[in-house]
């Protein structure tokens, strides 16, 4: 069980408790043991009910739980012998940018990822998920270390943007995403893009350009935070539900855009539900991507990258655009 439910469990969260409380009951009867079979079928039942018709704004909320597997997470279930590398050669070290040399089944890889933290301590080192410039200029450095040595490289997205700091302006952050997403089209070994939790703003975009890209049933990728969208357009946050309505960042429209490759279903009602399930999933997932990226000849892989990103954002003229985005 997840612990402290969102805004929309709290029924979810009352049998819970109920079940906990019966659990820990030391003389269990044939009614104490049928109670708890029943809310046990229960809580399934509004679980299925509950996340099956998520709007985008609590899909937001379930993207951003802090029980939610973080990239390090994915590291410790689902890859082996992973070691960490650090800093850019340039200014410093980005906690809010993993990267290192991982196994995941018989591949050698590379895995690049953005990083929250547990622990409000945790959460201010990393900068809660925003990278700065030394980040991405990282990133860059072990993207190239891996094209040397003809390792696939994985991404793991979860950021509600790059850092919007003064420092961060003033030691180049938009020239450096820019250089990222250029190094990514021309990169020649495969690379795997999934989104784990948010995918905001360029900070997403800085390590998003794939051969494959894919998004978590219930995370979200957005050219900005409903948060930001909602500052712009109302003057105000608190018109964030609607603006999240509107961006058509869920995995349901992206899928249906075109925007990315494949949903990752997660485990019934949510990932930060179950972390093991979840990885085991992202393992397969990855694993059978890598044996079919393999296979095709670099050429042809980076001229299908590179096809795969133009043919996103086509114009429509008729009627079809409103059915598109409905």
């Amino acid at each position: 069980m997840a612990g402290p439910g969102l805004e929309f469990e709290y029924e979810i969260a009352d049998l819970e408790e109920k079940i906990v409380s019966l659990e820990r009951t030391t003389d269990r009867t044939t009614e104490i043991e049928s109670a708890i079979r029943s809310l046990r079928m229960a809580r399934v039942a509004k679980l299925k009910e509950t996340y099956s018709s998520l709007d985008p704004w609590q899909t937001v909320q379930v993207a951003r739980h802090k029980n939610r597997p973080y990239t390090r997470d994915y590291l410790n279930l689902a890859f082996d012998e992973f070691v960490e590398l650090h800093g850019d050669r340039h200014f410093g070290d980005d906690r809010a940018m993993l990267s290192g040399f991982a196994k995941l089944d018989r591949f050698k890889v590379m895995v690049l990822g953005h990083q929250k933290g547990r622990t409000y301590k945790e959460r201010a080192a990393c900068h809660f998920g925003c990278a700065h410039p030394e980040g991405y200029r990282k990133a860059m450095l072990r993207m190239k270390l891996a094209e040397k040595y003809k390792l696939p490289v994985i991404c793991f997205i979860d950021t509600p943007g790059a850092y919007p700091g003064i420092g961060a302006e003033e030691r180049g952050q938009a020239q450096v995403i820019a250089e990222s997403m250029f190094l990514m089209s021309r990169l020649r070994t495969p690379i795997i893009c999934v989104v784990i939790g948010e995918g905001g703003s360029g900070g997403a975009l800085g390590i998003g350009v794939g051969d494959r890209v894919a998004v978590m049933q219930h995370a979200y990728y957005s050219v900005i935070s409903p948060e930001g969208c909602a500052g712009i357009l109302w003057k105000s946050h608190e018109h964030a539900p609607k603006a999240a309505a509107a961006l058509k960042f869920t995995s349901e429209h992206l899928k249906r855009l075109g925007i990315v490759d494949d949903v990752l279903e997660e485990p019934l009602g949510g990932a930060h539900r179950d972390h093991h399930q979840m990885a085991s999933r992202m393992k397969d997932y990855l694993s059978r991507q890598l044996v079919h990226l393999e296979a095709l000849p670099i050429d042809e892989l980076v001229e299908q990258r590179y096809e795969k990103f133009r043919r996103i954002g086509v114009f429509l003229e008729s009627g079809e655009a409103s059915e598109l985005v409905s």
